[in-house]
């Protein structure tokens, strides 16, 4: 991965993991549909495209669909892994509702350490693999 491909802001994190959802789900995407998905302006939407763009992550030209690079696809992998483990995390562990655990993971993800997600993914792996102990944790935060 080259170098300017490294260190996206939050806001570009969160378009290229929007735009590598769409490319894995195989829907096209262009620029005003990715505007409503996030709630953000089309000029908004412009300018972090031409960002991402600048960085070799997406081709784009307005009024097409945008596709992603492979480096974009191993930018966003990133991204998307975080955003999953948390939101199992929370989820499987703490229980917490699926759009309440997707708000947070969108927002933790751009801050958490490699260590401590690793750390997340291993103890939710433990905590689906020993269901007693889960189980057990449940009913004590009930009381």
């Amino acid at each position: 991965m080259t170098e300017k491909a490294k260190n996206l802001s939050s806001g570009l994190e969160d378009y290229v993991e929007a735009i590598y959802i769409a490319h894995l789900n195989n829907k096209p995407l262009k620029g005003a549909e990715l505007a409503r998905q996030l709630n953000i302006s089309r000029a908004s939407v412009s300018e972090a495209l031409a960002k991402l763009v600048a960085k070799n992550l997406i081709k784009y030209n307005s009024y097409e669909a945008i596709s992603i690079t492979k480096e974009g696809i191993e930018e966003a992998k990133k991204v998307y892994e975080k955003h999953h483990t948390l939101e199992q995390f929370f989820e499987t562990v703490l229980g917490i509702t699926k759009s309440e655990a997707s708000e947070n993971a969108c927002k933790i993800e751009h801050i958490i350490s490699q260590n401590v997600l690793n750390e997340m993914r291993s103890f939710t792996k433990f905590c689906q693999t020993n269901k007693e102990i889960l189980d057990t944790y449940k009913k004590e935060k009930s009381k």
